[in-house]
């Protein structure tokens, strides 16, 4: 891929390869950490390999001479690194990015400069549907003073007609977060729809919902044919977001039961299974490794348990509960192979047979592979024979103190969408008492400044804490 700022922005790792072999290197890959457990089965990659972000983010802010500039951040840091067009962003948002550009000037409205804390327009976020063409354009502000609204708002439908919605997102702390909570509609319904396997998914600008829709089809159509359903199974959406695994596969099972921790992502999927007649599913607000341990003591497992964690996988006392609840089948969606064979290693020990992987491409030019993986009861269960085993002789590293610092981080950003170092997640460890595992507190100088860690990043790592089981 000829891309010219792939160097400096570092979003796609795999430019100097050509798709096919992208391909071969994420196929050989899950199969060097899947093969002790499982076959695992041809990637699935995309027949057209560009522009298939369907949410773009351009971070604004301005150069040495004061200029407004337009890009993204480069990996790692707060830079920004100019991109007019990128190679895997849908490219109608580009335009509408580059158009908004050009327009501040004429409306004399400034880009916000976070050194100084000045300015009007943060970011631009830009999400568009795959299937229905619609496309939510989000104007993050530092203010809801917007001088000229009105004549901004026209002059930027009469350029782009296929905008359907705009919206002022407003965002007035110093924060890495791109979103704030107030956000009045300037045009249209506030949100897009899109579609998926079939299901008519509403999408906010909060909202998660699969960067690839595309690809987020077939990942989806895999874990339903993995899963063997009948039309007879309760199922459990473990991780269930905003339903959108769940919902997709509700024509082919006879229950589902959605968990969540997350109260807005529970909201949104209620509001996706009202708006698509779904009545045979219902959404949980609850951890939901405690939900299944309580199934599991009222002898009440689910036929099949679909799991779709972070990252940083699942954690110990998820996989106990999963253990405990003893489901005929778990379909696992990973986005990270190395967590994934970690988890599946737990799952095998503790009576579980790991039958086939699916790895599916979600994202071409970058590392990152999705797969999918059927996980059974093995013979030893159908008897009915109680499975004992122990941890003791597993690598259990990625499970020590309760969670990794990469579980924690990847708990925050999901939870409230702060970043956070290991710098700030050991200094709330050592404030609580707990062991911090590595002296990340430590500069080499011996007169160096440590930043310390802002209150609203050490409240949300805090709740990480509480639900890794490592606070009371």
């Amino acid at each position: 891929m000829n891309c010219s700022v792939a160097a400096r922005c570092g979003g796609c790792q795999l430019t100097r390869m050509t798709y096919r072999q992208q391909l071969t290197h994420k196929q050989a890959l899950v199969e060097k950490l899947l093969a002790p457990y499982c076959p695992v089965e041809p990637i699935l990659g995309m027949t057209n390999p560009f522009h298939y972000r369907n949410k773009v983010h351009a971070a604004l802010g301005v150069d040495k001479r004061g200029l407004p500039l337009s890009g993204v951040y480069a990996a790692g840091t707060h830079r920004i690194v100019p991109v007019k067009r990128c190679l895997i962003e849908d490219e109608r948002a580009s335009r509408i990015i580059q158009t908004i550009m050009e327009l501040l000037p004429a409306f004399k409205l400034r880009v916000y400069n976070e050194y100084t804390g000045r300015g009007f327009l943060r970011h631009v976020l830009i999400r568009t549907g795959w299937h229905t063409g619609e496309i939510l354009v989000v104007l993050v502000a530092s203010s809801l003073e917007f001088p000229g609204k009105r004549a901004f708002v026209a002059e930027l439908r009469q350029r782009h007609p296929e905008i359907t919605s705009l919206v002022l997102n407003q965002n007035d702390r110093h924060t890495s977060m791109v979103l704030g909570r107030r956000e009045p509609v300037l045009f249209g319904p506030g949100y897009l729809e899109d579609m998926l396997c079939g299901k008519r998914f509403r999408i906010s600008p909060q909202s998660f919902y699969q960067v690839n829709a595309q690809q987020a089809e077939i990942l989806y159509q895999t874990a339903i044919e993995l899963a063997g359903f009948t039309g007879e199974e309760t199922v459990l959406d473990a991780y269930c977001g905003t339903g959108t695994i769940g919902l997709c596969a509700s024509d082919h099972i006879r229950r589902l039961i959605g968990v969540e921790l997350n109260p807005d992502a529970v909201r949104d999927a209620r509001e996706n299974a009202q708006r698509n007649g779904v009545a045979n599913a219902e959404f949980i607000c609850e951890d939901a490794g405690r939900f299944m341990t309580r199934l599991a003591k009222q002898k009440q497992a689910p036929d099949v348990v679909i799991m779709d964690p972070p990252r940083a996988g699942s954690d110990m006392p998820f996989l106990r509960s999963l253990l405990a609840l003893a489901s005929k089948r778990v379909v696992y969606v990973s986005c990270n192979p190395e967590t994934l064979a970690r988890d599946v290693a737990v799952l095998c020990a503790g009576g579980y047979r790991a039958e086939k992987a699916v790895p599916v491409d979600m994202f071409p030019w970058t590392e990152h592979v999705e797969t999918v993986v059927l996980i059974s009861k093995g013979e030893i269960d159908s008897k009915k024979v109680r499975v004992e085993f122990s941890l003791e002789d597993m690598d259990m590293s990625g499970f020590q103190k309760g969670a990794t610092y990469e579980q924690i981080k990847a708990y925050v950003l999901k939870h409230t969408g702060l970043k956070v170092s290991s710098l700030y997640i050991s200094q709330v460890k050592r404030k609580c008492g707990l062991d911090v595992g590595q002296n990340y507190n430590l500069s080499k100088k011996e007169d160096a400044k440590v930043p310390q860690c802002p209150p609203e990043k050490e409240a949300a790592i805090m709740e990480a804490l509480k639900h890794f089981q490592m606070l009371e």
